[in-house]
């Protein structure tokens, strides 16, 4: 767990709660942006408005890398990156996290995609960028699998330092 979660760096070897198995009324939110400074925006919009654990990467690798250690319930990912883009990656991390809904978010317009999209089983819902935080906490609330959907947090904190929802981003060097 980092020691100042303000900076949003991971300790190695990859994301806090890594080893730990969590249960199905336990599950997160993955954030997967190149643009670090996105993908943590969006990671703390959402971590201080839904009651559910945040994980951000800003490396799509990385992500898969750490999807079989994390209860995904929704993956929310760009699809302009620079590793591989969105289709990719959805394609590659439903085989490890064959439960998780997906959010596909691009500035870009992709209609043009349209049939390429379709054939992604685990694909819900498609975001085009901007987008304020509550569009995206209603897409992963509308497409959460499952009955344990997060609920939006009472309390209306903005403290990031010390909501233990967040996760952190790992940065690119």
């Amino acid at each position: 767990m980092p020691t100042n979660p303000k900076r949003f760096e991971l300790p190695e070897p990859i994301v806090k709660l890594a080893w730990k198995k969590l249960d199905s009324t336990n599950r997160s939110i993955v954030i997967v942006d190149d643009e670090k400074s996105y993908a943590e925006l969006i990671a703390q919009m959402i971590a201080d408005n839904l009651d559910c654990t945040v994980y951000a990467f800003t490396r799509p690798m990385e992500a898969l890398g750490s999807l079989n250690k994390i209860s995904a319930g929704v993956v929310v990912t760009d699809y302009s990156m620079p590793q591989m883009n969105g289709i990719e990656f959805i394609k590659r991390a439903s085989r490890i996290a064959p439960s998780a809904a997906f959010i596909l978010i691009s500035g870009d317009d992709l209609d043009p995609l349209c049939d390429e999209l379709a054939r992604l089983r685990r694909l819900k819902m498609r975001l085009r960028k901007p987008f304020g935080w509550r569009p995206l906490a209603d897409a992963v609330l509308n497409v959460w699998p499952g009955r344990d959907i997060p609920s939006f947090r009472s309390n209306g904190s903005t403290d990031h330092a010390n909501n233990p929802h967040l996760g952190a981003v790992k940065p690119q060097p």
